[in-house]
C-alpha cells in the first residue's frame, strides 16, 4: 500500500508542476534525496602482496653474513694439558698424533660416499677413554686447511673436555637447553683457527630430559651450517640413555673400546644400542704399541712421556 501512495502522490506533484512550468526531471531531483557517491568496493588483485605484508617483508632483518654468527662467540684463554691432548705438544710424531691422522682419513673417506658431519663419540661403560678421544680427533680435523669443528661435551652427568682444554665450563650446553643463554653465548672460540668448543654448563638434574629435548635438535641445526665437522662427547651408552639419544640426532657414532678391559659382551651390547647404519667403527684405546693392529695411546702412557720430557 505504501508504494501505491507513493506513486499517487509523486503524479500529483507531476501534475502540479506541469502547471508551475516545472519538468518532471527538475521534481525527481527535488523529491529525491541526493545520495553520496559510495566508494566502488575494492577488487582484490591477487598480484599485489597486501599493505601489511610488503611492511613485514621490509621490516624483518637480513640474514647474518656467513661468520657474524661466530664473530659473536667468546675467546677465553685456554691452557690445554699437553698430557692429554697429543697436538699440544711441539713435537709433530708425538705418540698418538699418527693413529688421530689416520682416524681422520678414514672419517674423510667415509664422507665421500655418506653423509657425515655430526660424530657422535661414546663408549660402552666410563673410563673408556672417549673423552680423549673426542677431544684430540677434534684437534685432528681442525689442522686440515680452511678447516671450522666444534667441540660439543654432552656428557651432562660427568663433563671433562672443559679440563682437558682448560677451558671455562660456563656458560655451556645445559644453560642453553634451559633456555638460559643463546647460542653464541655457550659457544667459545679457541687460540686454534678454526676450533670452537661448547662446555656442558651448569650441572643439571635432569640430563636425559634436556638432552632429549627439541632444544637439543635445534641447538645442532642451528649451528651446522656453520662449521664442517660436529664432534660431540657424549655418556656412555650402555649406564643411561643420552647416547642412544644423541646418536640419532647425528650422522654416524664413534664406539670407543678400551683393550683388555672392556668385556667384548659389553661391547657388542652397545654398538647393539645404535643402528647398524649409525656406527662408522671402532676405535681401539690403549693398545699395545707393538701390536700388529696399531694402537691408540690412553692418556697415562703418552702423559708419562710428556711428563719425563718436562724433566729434562
Amino acid at each position: 500500500m505504501s508504494r501505491i501512495h507513493e506513486a499517487l502522490k509523486r503524479a500529483e506533484q507531476e501534475k502540479s508542476a506541469a502547471h508551475n512550468g516545472q519538468k518532471p526531471e527538475d521534481l525527481a531531483e527535488v523529491a529525491a534525496p541526493k545520495l553520496e557517491k559510495q566508494p566502488e568496493p575494492a577488487v582484490p588483485n591477487f598480484m599485489q602482496p597486501a599493505a601489511s605484508t610488503v611492511a613485514a617483508v621490509e621490516t624483518m632483518p637480513e640474514p647474518s653474513p656467513a661468520g657474524s654468527f661466530l664473530a659473536r662467540c667468546a675467546q677465553p684463554n685456554w691452557k690445554p694439558d699437553p698430557a692429554f691432548l697429543v697436538f699440544a705438544n711441539s713435537d709433530p710424531f708425538f705418540p698418538g698424533t699418527e693413529q688421530f691422522r689416520t682416524l681422520r682419513s678414514r672419517l674423510a673417506r667415509i664422507r665421500e660416499n655418506q653423509p657425515l658431519q655430526t660424530v657422535l663419540i661414546s663408549s660402552a661403560v666410563p673410563a673408556e677413554g672417549k673423552t680423549m678421544v673426542a677431544t684430540n680427533l677434534a684437534h685432528a680435523l681442525v689442522r686440515q686447511q680452511g678447516c671450522r669443528v666444534l667441540l660439543i661435551d654432552a656428557d651432562l652427568r660427568a663433563p671433562r673436555v672443559h679440563t682437558l682444554l682448560g677451558a671455562p665450563s660456563n656458560p655451556g650446553l645445559a644453560d642453553y637447553l634451559q633456555g638460559g643463554a643463546a647460542e653464541f653465548e655457550v659457544i667459545q672460540k679457541g687460540h686454534e683457527e678454526g676450533l670452537y668448543f661448547t662446555p656442558a654448563g651448569t650441572h643439571v638434574t635432569h640430563p636425559s630430559e634436556l638432552i632429549s629435548s627439541a632444544r637439543m635438535k635445534a641447538f645442532i641445526d642451528r649451528v651446522k651450517p656453520e662449521f664442517d665437522w660436529i664432534v660431540i662427547d657424549s655418556s656412555p651408552v650402555l649406564p643411561v640413555a643420552d647416547a642412544t639419544v644423541l646418536g640419532g640426532m647425528c650422522d654416524g657414532v664413534l664406539l670407543v673400546v678400551r683393550a683388555s678391559s672392556t668385556p667384548s659382551d659389553m661391547a657388542r651390547k652397545a654398538c647393539r644400542e645404535f643402528k647398524d647404519s649409525q656406527i662408522l667403527g671402532v676405535v681401539l684405546n690403549t693398545a699395545d704399541e707393538s701390536s700388529e693392529y696399531g694402537s691408540y695411546y690412553s692418556s697415562g702412557h703418552y702423559g708419562a712421556k710428556t711428563a719425563k720430557k718436562a724433566k729434562k
